[in-house]
């Protein structure tokens, strides 16, 4: 990986460990074992460029993690969904810190304990198309089932990405003709530049991460507006994903024991320094008292 592309504290923290790995490495018994950290640009947890570059929520909450594995090297690496989803279910200590859990994936993969909440999914229109949404809307949340089944436009989406289980319902039950799947780096980007031109009504995503690809694409996120989808949950938990290896059950024991304490301070004004001031409130409020209420034990009682 090019070392333009890795956040400032690895930068100051990798070198010091291969120059060790290169002195020790005759020695095979004294090898330290690497976890390789998978992460894509998925704001405002993740941030590759720009002028935020490594200042996401999961951006920040990695090093505490790292931290608490001093006995291994580690190694920051930038996939995209889909190559995140095939290395996770190769053999090795390969991790995602930023995965949604789905009973699909837990069938492959380990899962921690959760470690931050984020406000659902939903769907992102241009306000000069609303007309065209109202039919769909009850009490403001978007019936996105009968949306795609209507017909009336394609819906964009990131392949091999998880929205949540309400949405991923949704979308596989839904006419595949009805979904843009975009496959690159840049995704949410290049749909919402798709939306602008027209070849796309709606783009699935986070509000926060929609409006920062819109100005990074130079669009007004005054003119964009976001749409709950009916049904689903206020908000989502993520977890760190791990391969489903022995040493990966060892990592994630020890990353447990760092998230039950991290996810109840740092880890929530990580994500709230990116919302509005009114939700800003409403998420640190309702985020401590979920994750003081939980009695999680082991990897995550949802594997």
């Amino acid at each position: 990986m090019d070392s333009c592309c890795k956040p400032d504290w690895l930068k100051r923290w990798v070198l010091p460990v291969l120059t060790v790995g290169c002195l020790t490495l005759p020695n095979v018994s004294s090898a330290r074992e690497t976890v390789t950290w998978l992460v894509r640009d998925l704001v405002p947890l993740t941030i590759n460029n720009g002028p935020d570059k490594g200042r996401g929520a999961v951006d920040r909450m990695l090093p505490l993690l790292t931290a608490a594995l001093p006995e291994y090297d580690h190694v920051l690496m930038q996939v995209n969904r889909a190559r995140a989803m095939q290395m996770l279910n190769e053999p090795g200590l390969t991790c995602d810190p930023t995965l949604l859990w789905t009973a699909e994936r837990a069938k492959t993969i380990l899962y921690s304990v959760p470690s931050m909440n984020t406000i659902s999914n939903g769907v992102v229109i241009q306000r000069r198309d609303q007309p065209l949404f109202s039919p769909f809307i009850t009490d403001g949340a978007l019936d996105l089932r009968a949306l795609l089944a209507s017909g009336v436009t394609r819906v964009g989406m990131v392949a091999e990405r998880s929205y949540g289980a309400v949405i991923d319902k949704i979308v596989g039950d839904a006419p595949q003709a009805q979904l843009l799947q975009h496959h690159g780096n840049n995704a949410v980007g290049s749909l919402l530049r798709m939306e602008r031109l027209g070849r796309i009504k709606a783009v699935l995503g986070y509000l926060p991460e929609t409006l920062y690809h819109a100005r990074e694409e130079g669009l007004d996120p005054e003119q964009l507006q976001y749409l709950p989808v009916a049904g689903a949950a206020k908000y989502q938990y993520i977890y760190v994903g791990c391969s489903d290896t022995t040493a990966s059950r060892v990592v994630l024991e020890k990353i447990n024991e760092s998230l039950r304490t991290l996810r109840t301070g740092e880890l929530i004004g990580y994500y709230a320094q990116w919302l509005d001031p009114v939700s800003r409130k409403e998420y640190v409020r309702e985020s401590a008292a979920f994750f003081n209420s939980r009695k999680d034990a082991g990897l995550s009682s949802q594997r």
